[in-house]
């Protein structure tokens, strides 16, 4: 032990590494969400063998969980074997206007990879990849079971980038949008909903669009927007106002992200915009979502989340200049034109 270090902040550190590394409660928050228990709670605190019996659980091991989640300050115990909602456990409420009840699925798939994540730091390669052969995507297209569950993740996601972006930047000035990437099209449908001159076109693989119809049709924008299936490095829509990478860049490594930049840049007009809802890695030690975003992406698919210079200069090699950075809740909105005819470079 340092000479300096009491034994007190030598336990409090023990303790907070212990919570850092568990993987117990994780699974938990899992397991009481894939059951919808929270759900369960709204109308106010109910006994674990009621809620056993609603959710079809094991009495004795939900109580277990449910126990264990509650000396985390998720549910409470208000009285022996009965069980109420706080607010961490509100926000797993699938009627919750910004739930996250779908964003903590059991995906065993992606588990399997997590075991494997020591091979990624020895080779760089993706530890999906190495447990199955193939691209996360890929797999995604095969296995509908987990392709739901990973849409529900993305509509998770996508209720909390929509109340931090909406807002940021005048998203009216646009009349015809391309969401680039845009899965089952829950934030072109936001987007659309807020904006009723605008018009949308949602690109991704089929697999991944296949909910997009019946969902733009429930936001009540079905008939502004077009629905294409198909991979964006094979080509997206020509002569958009703008077009939308929420999310998808830091998918793939810089020679792909410049393959997917170029398909992007040969589409724009003169006056078209691209915006990048990306992670952006901050500097220092102080938290950033960015450094967690870029191990889930080395995982699961070789790909990296860029500092902003990093970001600025993939644009510029790719013909792409960086007119504004718009700091939000979530993460930046990095908004770029095509370079001037005089090879101007980004600021």
């Amino acid at each position: 032990m340092p000479m300096n270090e009491r034994p007190s902040t030598l336990v409090e550190s023990i303790f907070r590494l212990q919570e850092l590394a568990d993987y117990i409660v994780p699974f938990g928050i899992r397991a009481v969400c894939d059951l919808r228990v929270a759900d369960c709670l709204v109308g106010g605190p109910r006994s674990v063998g009621e809620l056993a019996a609603v959710v079809g659980a094991h009495e004795g091991s939900l109580f277990r969980v449910l126990r264990a989640l509650a000396c985390k300050g998720i549910f409470t115990e208000v009285e022996p074997g009965v069980f109420g909602l706080t607010p961490l456990a509100d926000l797993l409420r699938s009627d919750h206007p910004l739930s996250l009840a779908e964003a903590y699925p059991l995906m065993s798939a992606n588990f399997r990879a997590w075991s494997e994540f020591d091979h990624t730091l020895r080779t760089g390669e993706s530890a999906f990849e190495h447990v199955f052969g193939t691209d996360y995507y890929a797999y995604l297209a095969t296995s509908p079971r987990d392709s739901a569950r990973y849409d529900g993740i993305q509509r998770a996601g996508t209720r909390l980038e929509l109340r931090a972006m909406l807002r940021a930047i005048d998203w009216g000035r646009f009349d015809h949008v391309v969401d680039v990437g845009g899965n089952n099209g829950a934030f072109l449908a936001g987007l659309l909903a807020r904006h009723k001159h605008m018009r949308g076109t949602l690109l991704d693989l089929p697999h991944a669009v296949g909910a997009a119809p019946a969902l733009l049709a429930e936001a009540g924008v079905g008939e502004r927007c077009e629905v294409v299936a198909g991979s964006f490095f094979d080509g997206v829509p020509a002569g958009a106002d703008a077009y939308v990478l929420k999310r998808v860049l830091y998918d793939w490594p810089d020679d792909r992200a410049g393959d997917l930049l170029d398909v992007v840049r040969a589409a724009m007009r003169p006056d078209s915009r691209l915006l990048l809802l990306d992670p952006v890695i901050q500097p220092a030690d102080a938290f950033d979502v960015g450094k967690i975003y870029d191990l889930l992406s080395l995982a699961m698919l070789a790909g990296k989340a860029r500092t902003r210079e990093e970001v600025i200069d993939l644009l510029d090699r790719h013909g792409l200049t960086v007119t504004r950075v718009v700091e939000t809740p979530m993460f930046p909105i990095v908004e770029a034109a095509l370079r001037a005819p005089d090879g101007a470079r980004s600021p």
